[in-house]
């Protein structure tokens, strides 16, 4: 059996059940149960308490509706407030408790309030019952609105990566494209005419027509290898061979362009990897020695991809000017922001070690299972 009384009335107020503070009073004393009553009131504190006097009324009051705050002696008969704990805690959110009760120690009060339970009063204290109320339920409010931000906060932050991997996805998409394009028409009509240029100037005679159609081929093979290194800027040819010769021709590359030495040491034990991964790994690979040949002065270059214990690792390391942290917090520096952000899209993460005058190493770890192909 369990007992509704409001306490509100007397106080002259109007509020709707709603507005009133819903109370649980786990007591089996009628003296106690009237001084909480009475302490409420006196601290004008609008609440429908809730009595009863057994665990098991106990248990069919938490069923029967929900309480904002469980209000429990601790010596009960046939059962401790550590009994009820047990019921409330099971609660999907369950509400602040609090623990009015005689002395029961101090060592055991502790042990209490480690447990979770939200306050303890002795009951000669209870005239401060309104104010530990009032207080426990603001923490408990407060708690609970910093865990509905956590997770609006983790939801957002769940769009946002599955945004960039969208983002990611359609700009890899959209590079291969045009570079088929480039390939398939430009680069096609570029060598149609200058198979046109190498007649006329072969069948030409000596003069201004020869001239003007020699310089007209030395502008296409300009025009012709700016397309291929377009081609390659967005989506080289070379990767749907395999990440590893991929990886290799971007080292060679680099060390033609820049002619900063550039050593690729591979410890990997399979050869094909998902696309997405090699996508990763390849742009990662590229921006970090792009950042090496404008900022990094260094004298050379080392990468090391291995795919020990189903982990990828791609380190590329440079013994350069490094980064002071001032440099990596730029507002505008976008390229580690976005390499991060890149792993992200597989399940990976992105590592940044540096120091002034000692060089950089940038490693890209990738779990190699549950890998999106």
């Amino acid at each position: 059996m369990f007992q509704n009384v409001s306490n509100d009335s007397a106080l002259g107020y109007e509020q709707s059940q709603e507005q009133r503070v819903k109370i649980l009073h786990i007591e089996d004393s009628p003296a106690d149960q009237t001084l909480a009553r009475l302490s409420l009131k006196r601290g004008q504190l609008p609440c429908l308490l809730t009595t009863v006097d057994s665990l098991q009324a106990t248990e069919a009051a938490l069923q029967a509706q929900n309480f904002d705050l469980i209000l429990a002696d601790y010596h009960l008969p046939g059962f401790t407030a550590l009994d009820v704990w047990e019921l409330v805690r099971r609660l999907p959110e369950h509400p602040p408790f609090v623990l009015l009760s005689g002395a029961i120690g101090e060592s055991a009060a502790v042990d209490i309030m480690r447990l979770g339970i939200s306050d303890y009063l002795l009951k000669d204290q209870i005239a401060s019952l309104p104010h530990v109320v009032k207080r426990a339920l603001e923490v408990h409010e407060a708690r609970r609105a910093r865990r509905r931000a956590m997770q609006e906060l983790a939801a957002s932050e769940k769009r946002l990566a599955e945004l960039t991997e969208h983002l990611h996805t359609s700009i890899e998409q959209e590079r291969a494209g045009i570079s088929r394009e480039i390939h398939d028409d430009i680069g096609g009509s570029l060598t149609a005419v200058k198979f046109d240029l190498a007649w006329i100037r072969r069948n030409s005679p000596e003069g201004g027509l020869r001239e003007h159609a020699q310089s007209a081929l030395q502008m296409l093979e300009h025009a012709l290898g700016a397309s291929q290194r377009i081609m390659q800027n967005l989506r080289p040819p070379v990767l749907d061979q395999g990440l590893l010769p991929a990886i290799q021709w971007l080292v060679q590359d680099f060390e033609r362009r820049t002619g900063i030495p550039a050593r690729l040491d591979v410890r990997c034990q399979q050869a094909e990897f998902a696309p997405a991964l090699q996508v990763v790994v390849y742009r990662t690979a590229q921006e970090a020695l792009t950042n090496v040949s404008k900022y990094a002065q260094a004298s050379q270059v080392t990468l090391d991809l291995s795919d020990h214990e189903d982990f990828l690792t791609l380190e590329v390391t440079d013994d350069g000017v490094g980064l002071s942290p001032a440099d990596r917090e730029k507002p505008q520096s976008f390229g580690l922001r976005g390499l991060n952000e890149r792993a992200r899209t597989v399940q990976g993460w992105l590592d940044v070690s540096s120091q002034p005058g000692r060089g950089s190493s940038i490693i890209l770890t990738i779990p190699l299972t549950d890998i999106k192909t």
